[in-house]
């Protein structure tokens, strides 16, 4: 046979290769889609029941709020030592556990009595979604083998994101309207079942096991310091920024995080790479997430607060609002992939940024007794294109930063950044909005209570004092001047929430464009033959 018979016949033998490695990354990435909806659908599943939570288990202070921030705390603390067990042990392993754990605590969810068992339950679903975050995300990243390959892989992923936020407030909502916040949870789990089983069948497993191993110090001081200085914030909210437990927890959850950097810089095998940070892009990326992040869930739960606790409307309502909020990233899904591919990352990030301040600080032109939902149209929907443009920008850089058996370490990373930014947008916009409230509402009672007779006026400050500004407008009769004396207390509180959320997206767009200056984006992972993996001219 001749050379060129030889040429001609090297299509046909490296076909079959090529149509394995195809079906394997659709396999993959339709696996790592589904898995990844399912944990943010349980994610997402309060934000249409709050205003049920508040009225069927009679949440005070910041009970409401920790249903939320439950599932968000325990993703971010445990996202580090998933990204290690996926590379040890496999990441569609870990997916497969982290869905089953999903619907175990989907179920704690749907049987809970109380508030307490429906945080339980919302921890253990954070549980298995931390496992699933950077398992999915690990496992497309390790079977897309061109950039414009991991360009629409990313993009799906991202989207994703969106599209789940968008079908479990609608999916929710609809319960909700039946007075039902049960039956969504049964239904979760089952979805979750299903992830497993799918993620069992179609998805090829992937690890990088060499130089990776369990931190046990540094897991422990990370969720021991994280875990405190997120409890201090939610409980300062509500007891008081004085109490001497709140400083407490202030000053024991530092000192622990201290002490896992300080653990970390020392590990053999760390469950964060500190030199990670030595690459410029890769640290304003990461700086820019958490307060993007930040940002951007701080204005959807002040949404789902101020349309369902506040106003007492229609959950549906909320499902439309979180349509405008978070459906971009899933309808945008095309232009966001090509966009990848021809756009510098820097100026999707500090754009998606900028929208999402503008949409934030446009709510407070909102009026807590208006109830047209045509005010949060424009709003949420800067938001949400700005959401939709930033997520998937900020997962790829910081992806295509590192070489591809730093995958693990990478998704990890970058999904506890996104994470924490999450868990601090409820946790701090309900600290900042009820704290506010609380002193606007009770300088307000005053003279309202003084016209009372004494055992009604005891009643209404003993509510107010125990309850809250969210108690005194759920649990009072609509349009009584008490009852809307905390409905406008409540509405300038998350208007300062909003305008938390909206300088904390204009800092990260800020912070984009000076931190990222200059620097030359890497269109791919870096080679693995490097000797440092990290080397900053990757950036």
């Amino acid at each position: 046979m001749s050379v060129n018979d030889n040429r001609a016949m090297a299509p046909a033998t490296r076909l079959p290769g090529v149509t394995v490695r195809a079906r394997a990354h659709a396999g993959t990435l339709a696996a790592a889609c589904i898995a990844v909806l399912i944990a943010q659908i349980a994610n997402a599943m309060p934000v249409s029941l709050n205003g049920l939570f508040q009225q069927s288990l009679h949440t005070q202070g910041s009970q409401l709020t920790w249903i939320t921030a439950a599932f968000q705390v325990t993703v971010v603390i445990f996202e580090f030592t998933f990204g290690v067990l996926g590379d040890l042990f496999g990441r569609r392993r870990l997916v497969m556990a982290g869905a089953v754990v999903l619907a175990v605590g989907a179920a704690v969810c749907a049987l809970a009595p109380n508030v307490q068992t429906l945080w339980a339950g919302a921890a253990i679903n954070g549980l298995g979604a931390g496992a699933m975050y950077p398992g999915t995300l690990a496992l497309i990243t390790a079977v897309s083998h061109t950039p414009a390959v991991r360009a629409r892989s990313i993009a799906l992923w991202s989207g994703c994101l969106g599209g789940a936020a968008v079908i479990a407030p609608t999916f929710g909502g609809a319960f909700a309207k039946a007075g039902d916040w049960h039956t969504p949870f049964w239904i979760l789990a089952g979805l979750a079942v299903i992830a497993a089983v799918v993620t069992r069948l179609v998805s090829e497993e992937s690890a990088a096991p060499e130089g990776r191993g369990l931190d046990v110090p540094g897991q422990v001081a990370f969720a021991a310091g994280l875990l405190l200085m997120m409890f201090a914030a939610i409980q300062g909210s509500a007891a008081g920024w004085g109490k001497p437990y709140v400083v407490w927890s202030f000053v024991a959850g530092a000192a622990l995080l201290g002490t896992f950097v300080a653990v970390e810089a020392r590990a053999r095998t760390p469950i964060l790479e500190l030199r990670l940070f030595r690459n410029r892009a890769f640290a304003v990326t990461s700086l820019v997430t958490v307060l993007g992040m930040f940002g951007f869930l701080s204005a959807g739960f002040s949404t789902s607060i101020w349309i369902g606790a506040v106003q007492r409307q229609d959950p549906m309502k909320i499902a439309l609002a979180f349509l405008f909020l978070q459906g971009p990233a899933f309808f945008l899904v095309p232009v966001i992939s090509r966009a990848l591919r021809s756009v510098n990352p820097t100026i999707m990030l500090a754009g998606g940024f900028t929208l999402m301040g503008a949409g934030s600080l446009l709510c407070l032109r909102l009026v807590a007794r208006d109830q047209s939902m045509a005010n949060f149209i424009l709003p949420d929907a800067l938001i949400g294109v700005g959401f939709a443009l930033s997520v998937a920008s900020f997962t790829a850089v910081a992806m295509n930063t590192v070489p591809l058996h730093l995958a693990g370490m990478a998704s990890a990373t970058t999904n506890m950044l996104r994470d924490l930014g999450f868990a601090l947008g409820p946790i701090i916009a309900g600290a900042v909005a009820l704290s506010s409230a609380a002193s606007r509402m009770l300088a307000g009672l005053g003279p309202i209570a003084a016209r009372l007779p004494a055992a009604k006026a005891g009643q209404l400050m003993g509510l107010a004092h125990g309850g809250g500004p969210l108690a005194v407008a759920s649990v009072l009769p609509a349009g009584t001047p008490a009852q809307l004396v905390a409905v406008d207390a409540l509405g300038s509180g998350f208007h300062l929430a909003w305008l938390v959320a909206g300088i904390a997206c204009l800092a990260a767009a800020a912070i984009t464009v000076i931190g990222l200056h200059g620097i030359k984006h890497a269109a791919e992972p870096a080679p693995e033959s490097l000797a440092d993996p990290l080397h900053p001219e990757l950036a």
